[in-house]
């Protein structure tokens, strides 16, 4: 059997653009889990705004949530079929697009299909941020690299709740998917 250049090992990135590398996929993996909890204390607030009750809000939580949770498997066979950075790149630019479309949604049934689309591509950017991450740094320097990554899923959850907390009592409740935008084209570039 030929060996397939897909499966080349590349060599590893250095200075500026492993830094720079690193930044863009911590950038993503902080807005990914940074997602996850930001809605939580907003949920009164967009009930309210959208007209439903308290427990008809928790479905913009439980969808992303539902949503990442399929598509995370899903993961191997995408990167095999579309290559782990056009993969990675792809679901950032769609967490973006989702991420405005949350904010623009004037109902709940549309936001929560919003939120389902923006879990399903959510999926694979945390399996790929770590492949990526570990194939951006030489394999001496995997366990930094790793435990840089991890201060991103560490801080994000805690986060997420003050900072939707402060945007939905002094901005609304849209900035908390409007956020994403900036963070997320930065790090898809």
């Amino acid at each position: 059997m030929a060996s397939d250049s897909r499966y080349a090992e590349q060599p590893p990135l250095e200075g500026a653009l492993r830094m720079w590398g690193t930044i863009a996929l911590s950038a993503a993996t902080f807005m990914n889990v940074l997602d996850s909890s930001i809605a939580n204390v907003s949920l009164p607030a967009i009930a309210g705004d959208l007209g439903v009750s308290p427990n008809q809000g928790t479905w913009v939580i439980t969808s992303f949530a539902v949503a990442n949770a399929v598509s995370v498997p899903l993961t191997g066979w995408l990167s095999e079929r579309f290559g782990q950075v056009r993969l990675f790149v792809g679901s950032v630019l769609l967490f973006v697009l989702c991420s405005w479309l949350c904010g623009l949604a004037p109902n709940m049934t549309l936001l929560i299909m919003f939120r389902v689309l923006q879990g399903f591509v959510a999926g694979p950017m945390i399996p790929l941020s770590q492949s990526l991450l570990l194939t951006i740094y030489p394999k001496v320097m995997a366990g930094m690299a790793m435990a840089m990554w991890s201060m991103t899923v560490l801080i994000a959850p805690v986060v997420g709740p003050l900072l939707g907390g402060w945007i939905t009592d002094n901005i609304s409740w849209p900035w908390i998917f409007y956020i994403n935008i900036p963070v997320g084209l930065i790090a898809a570039t």
